[in-house]
Order: structure tokens, then sequence, then C-alpha cells
């Protein structure tokens, strides 16, 4: 059974919000995006996987989302939450500025809000291990399917976690909210539209997202609320 967050507890400054990337299961695939990227000037990441902090309040919930520029992107992903020790799985957009990318994709991911999905599932960290293969994520912007993969292409959310708490020394007691990455891209080109749809199911719920982006930011903003 679904439950639903408050919106204005998972924006507050207590909550840590990390952006997981480079997070493929096949490792010698994930180099080869890496390589892919960097033939295009994207510099390689230090890790893999690497971890993006954001913002606070970065998070969005409306039904629109205010984007700095018109090549901004959305990808969707699986997310695991944390609060007052308790878990739950949503489902959420790594909106990026693309033509940032190839500066900083610290950068790129921080100036664009991240959309995110209040209706969550509660889930315990076995229930997730086990159903994890199961989990399927599609998107479609304005109306074109855009990805459709299986959370089986990319490494457990707990077990991205626990690689997190290792390398930055938490103590996993934290309030967060972590974006566990991606599946690949139907067409393998990023597209730029402006409605989003995006949905996460497993053998217990189907858990959507939906947002339209409009270009009302100030150039360099780094986030703002839908």
């Amino acid at each position: 059974m679904t439950i639903e967050l408050d919106p204005a507890t998972l924006n507050a400054p207590t909550v840590r919000v990390v952006v997981a990337g480079y997070t493929g299961r096949n490792e010698a695939a994930v180099r080869h995006h890496i390589d892919e990227l960097a033939r295009i000037g994207v510099a390689p990441p230090e890790n893999v996987p690497e971890f993006y902090p954001m913002p606070s309040g970065t998070l969005s919930f409306g039904e629109t989302t205010a984007v700095t520029g018109t090549q901004t992107s959305g990808e969707v992903e699986p997310v695991l939450i944390r609060l007052a020790g308790r878990y739950y799985l949503t489902v959420g957009s790594d909106h990026t500025d693309r033509e940032h990318e190839a500066i900083s994709i610290a950068e790129s991911k921080q100036r664009c809000p991240k959309p995110l999905s209040a209706t969550a599932l509660p889930v315990e960290f076995g229930q997730l291990e086990s159903a994890w293969d199961s989990i399927q994520l599609t998107t479609t912007v304005d109306g074109v399917a855009y990805q459709s993969g299986s959370a089986a292409a990319l490494r457990p959310l707990t077990e991205t976690l626990r690689l997190l708490q290792q390398r930055e020394g938490l103590d996993g007691g934290e309030d967060l909210v972590l974006f566990g990455g991606t599946v690949p891209l139907l067409t393998g080109d990023f597209q730029y539209g402006t409605h989003w749809e995006l949905a996460l199911r497993t053998p217990e719920a189907s858990l959507g997202l939906t947002y339209r982006t409009a270009v009302t930011a100030p150039e360099g903003a780094a986030h703002a609320q839908g």
C-alpha cells in the first residue's frame, strides 16, 4: 500500500538529497559509456558509482518545473527515501542541464530541480532487494516513448546506499533522498521536450510522475520549486 509523504518535510534542510550516477550493474558497459562521454567532452567521474549532492530545496513536486534553458532533459529513476529510520521507494527524475554537462556534471545536475513523486511505497531492505529485478521503469516525452527498462540493469538501491555510507562515513541514521540511476534511452539521444511522464512499477504498486518544464528560471539559478 502506498502512502503520501509531505513535500515540505522532504525539502527540509535536514534532509540530504543525493543523485547517484554510473550505477549500472554491468561495470564493463558503464566503462564503455564513460569512454563515449569522454569523446564528446564530458569528464570521467572520479568514482564509479559517483555521488552528486544536491542543494537544499532542490526537490520539485508541482505540475511545472522551472528550468534555465531549452537543452534540459529528465530521466526516470528509482528513489530511496529514508525518514526517521523508515524507508520508502518512489519515482523521480534526474532533470539535468545537458548543455552544461561538458563543463561540470555536478553543476549540470544542480542547475535543475529534481521532480519527485510524493506517493511512495514503504519498503524493508530485504523486501526491496528481493523485488529489485522485477521493477520496471518507463518515460515518455511529449507522448513519445523515451525510456523502458528493468531495474535489473542497475545496482540495487540498497547496495548504492551502502556504498554512499561507506564512502562518506555516514552512520545510517540521516534523513536522505537517494536517486538510484536510470535505464538507457531508447534512441540513445537526449530529447528536450516539455511534457514528461515517468513510471515505476513493482509487483505491489505502480508509481507515476508527470510534470512540464518551463524556461522561467534566470540563467545560473541552481534550482527552483515547481
